[in-house]
Parts: C-alpha cells; structure tokens; sequence
C-alpha cells in the first residue's frame, strides 16, 4: 500500500509528513447539488444581514445585548435573571445539533455553517473570478511576481479586506443593533477608539481566516468534526462512496470508479472520500457533483458517490430513522417543551427586593421599627407597567424615594424605600415580610424578605 493510501489516517490531509502546510487548490464545483448549496446560502447570508434590521411592533427581532446584559431572541426578551431560561434553550440547541449529526453527519458544516458559507460562497467566489480555477490559481501562486500577478493579488486582497470589515461591522449589529451602529459611524473615530480598534483586530483576524488559514479551521480547531467519532453510526446519512459499486478501480475494471481522482480534485479540505468517512469531510457534497459528471460521460449510473448511510451501501436500507435518533428526538421535544412552557409562563416582570447593606433597623418615636431595602424591578415585555408596591404581610407603611413607579418596556427600575412596621408585630429579631407588586390594582408578583428588628 502507498504512502498516499495510508497518509489521510495518520495526519490532516493538507499537512505534508513534517507537519508543513500544503495548499488545497480545489477545483471549482458545478452541479446540481452545488445550485442548491447556492441557492440555500443565499438565504442564509441574507438572515445574517437582514436580521439586525427586522423589528416586530418597533422592537428588534434578535438583539444580543451582551453590555446590558439583555437578550431578545425571536421578539422575546431575556435579562440575566432569566438564565435558566437560557439554559434551557442552549440544551435544546446543543442536542437539536447532536440529533442532526447522528442523523445527518457534518451537514451543517458544508450547508450552513457561517465559515464555509463565507469562504466557499463569498471569499472562493472572488478568488474564481480574479484569478480563475484551480489550475491557474496554482500557476499564479507559483510563478514570478510579474505585473499580471501583483495586480491581481492586489484586486483580490483588497476584496478580501473589505468584505473582511464589512462582516465585522455586520456581526457587530447582532450585539448592539442598527440604531446605536449608526450613532457610532456619525461619531468622530476619537470618540470610539477602542471600539475602532477592536473592530480592526477582528477585521484583521477575518480576513487572516479566510485568506490563508481557510479550511485549517474546519479540519484542525473546530471540535465538531472530532465529534463525529462518538456521534455517527452505520446509519447515520453522509456523503458516501459505494465502494460494493465501485471497486475493483480503473478504467478497465469492473467496478464503476475509474479513479480519475476528480472527486479529490474538487473537494475543499483536499480528501479522498473512497477513503471512507473522515474527520475532514464537511458534507458539501461537491465530489457526488463531480463523480456524477464522470458516470454522466461514462454512460454510467450516476450516485457512485451520494448522501447514504454504510448500512444503506450494504443493505439497502433507506430509513434514517433507528433506535438512538427516535430517543434524542423525544428527549429534545421534552426539552424543548419544557422551555416553551418555562417561557409561556414566566412572570411579565422580575422583582428584587433586598435590605439596603450596612443598615440594620431603625427605632422610631412613633413606636415603629424601620428598614431601608433596595428593590430592582425588570419589565420583561414590550409594555410600559405602571406599578405599585404594598406590604401584604403585615401591617405596615411604605415610603419610596420617587413619587411613581412606571417601569418603561424592555427597562429596569431601581430605587430604594423606607418600611415602617409597628413593634407590636413583631415578634422576634427576625420577621419575614411579604411584598406585593401590583399593576392597576392587580397583583402580579409577590416577594419575600427578612425584616429586623431589636
């Protein structure tokens, strides 16, 4: 067996046997699977875009506010107290993409991962139309720095820069959103500097991923593939090679591969998918357009290569339900159930009332026993509350700082009240109250405390 058979099980196949680098030149893809990956990253691209800018009834509809620490994820509103909530929905995420990788494979990474969209769909695009395919691409790299060289490499580079910061200024409108985005950009640069400067570095560091380390983060950082070790089985659906159809190699063979090595030729982490399922296979599908395109000139069944599970090469099962993808599917729809009704159900404000530190009590001449107390209140809907807070507990007085309570929408209220309880109800140096915050005479939230006293 050669080296280049064995090779792709004892390193990443765009390292070299002392660890150096070796470019992947792929060829440009076409295909009817190619269109459809288009076609769907155009969606995706747009959503990436569009999104900062949709608002449901004047308000965002994803902010992530990480400064304020506030997020609205579907017109939704999550504040910091509403990290179970969280929680619940980052579980449902991360077993949404187990399920999908034990059905599906890495399809993800070839269709919609943010990465691959942009440097297959956006940045590979550019470099197709300024220097051409995969062959002249190679011819260029290697040759002299000539005039038609530096000009091109200054095109593209250039391009490459520019959508870079682009990006950048794009992401950052998931965080802040498009009103505060503009504010920004009409400022001087002085006002923002280290804003400025952060979106550099990031800037810089885009156009450094997409420009020379490429599919390295695919095939050595990104954990996901790793994962796929532990997650696929003989069911699970991914880009396959129908090596029972295929083998014996050659054109004069019986089998129908006639190892014209186009399917390598075409794949942008540079692997040979005869090889079997690989860490470095992003199921882009681009070799089942290439090796169609081959049968297709052959007079040769297309699908030698095609989204099938090794059970399906072998049996011809065709079902990508089994076993295990039935059990996380019902344990995500118990999950995700759970943070539906954990959303559905959770109070339209969120109140904190604590003793003011450093205070203990304070005894009156009217014979009561005070207590100064903090309370926060977080309006978690896009309505302006008007509030009112009453002791239900006791019998007692509340004196605010402030004269009203009005909670704007998506705002937190912060103030600070005096209580006053009589000494004849209490009845030990530590008493639980009990609040009640109230909306036009309707509670909608009770909170408990400790009251002290002598």
């Amino acid at each position: 067996m050669s080296e280049t058979d064995i090779s792709f099980r004892d390193r990443p196949i765009n390292m070299d046997e002392k660890g150096s680098r070796k470019w992947v030149y792929a060829k440009k893809p076409k295909g009817k699977w190619y269109t459809r990956r288009t076609v769907f990253s155009w969606f995706v691209l747009l959503f990436f875009v569009g999104v900062p800018f949709i608002k449901v009834n004047g308000h965002p509809f994803i902010l992530l506010d990480i400064a304020s620490r506030k997020f609205i994820l579907f017109g939704a509103i999550f504040w910091a107290q509403d990290t179970f909530i969280l929680t619940l929905l980052m579980l449902s995420f991360v077993l949404f993409i187990v399920l999908f990788t034990v059905t599906f494979g890495r399809l993800w990474c070839g269709w919609a991962c943010p990465q691959t969209i942009f440097l297959e769909m956006v940045f590979r695009k550019i470099e197709y139309l300024i220097e051409g395919d995969y062959r002249k691409r190679h011819k260029l790299d290697k040759g002299p720095w000539t005039g038609e060289k530096i000009l091109k490499k200054t095109a593209k580079h250039s391009l490459f820069i520019m959508i870079s910061i682009a990006m950048t200024n794009t992401f950052l409108l998931w965080f802040i959103g498009y009103e505060k985005w503009f504010e920004v950009i009409a400022e001087p640069i002085g006002n923002n500097l280290s804003g400025f400067l952060i979106m550099l570095i990031v800037s810089g560091f885009f156009y450094w991923v997409y420009s020379f380390f490429r599919e390295q983060i695919c095939t050595m950082v990104c954990p996901y593939g790793r994962m796929q070790g532990v997650l696929l089985d003989s069911k699970s659906i991914v880009v396959s090679y129908d090596y029972k159809r295929g083998e014996p190699r050659g054109a004069k063979s019986s089998g129908d591969c006639i190892d014209c090595r186009q399917c390598i030729s075409v794949c942008p982490t540079g692997i040979d998918i005869r090889n079997g399922t690989q860490l470095e296979c992003i199921n882009c599908t681009a070799c089942i357009d290439q090796c169609n395109s081959v049968m297709k000139a052959t007079g040769k069944e297309p699908g030698l290569i095609r989204l099938d599970s090794d059970h399906g090469i072998q049996h011809g099962h065709k079902t990508i339900w089994n076993v295990r993808n039935r059990a996380y599917s019902v344990v995500l729809l118990i999950l995700f159930s759970f943070f539906i009704y954990t959303l559905l159900t959770r109070p339209a404000i969120e109140t904190t009332i604590l003793r003011t530190p450093g205070l203990l009590y304070q005894e009156n001449t009217d014979h009561t026993i005070s207590n100064v107390y903090n309370i926060k209140i977080v309006n978690k809907t896009h309505d302006n509350i008007p509030l009112e807070i009453r002791l239900i507990s006791h019998e007692g007085e509340i004196q605010m700082a402030g004269n009203t309570m009005d909670v704007k929408d998506q705002a937190m209220f912060e103030s600070t009240f005096i209580l006053f309880i009589p000494e004849g109800q209490l009845k030990s140096d530590k008493t639980e109250v009990e609040f009640g915050i109230y909306s036009n005479n309707e509670l909608i939230e009770t909170y408990k405390t400790s009251f002290v006293s002598p």
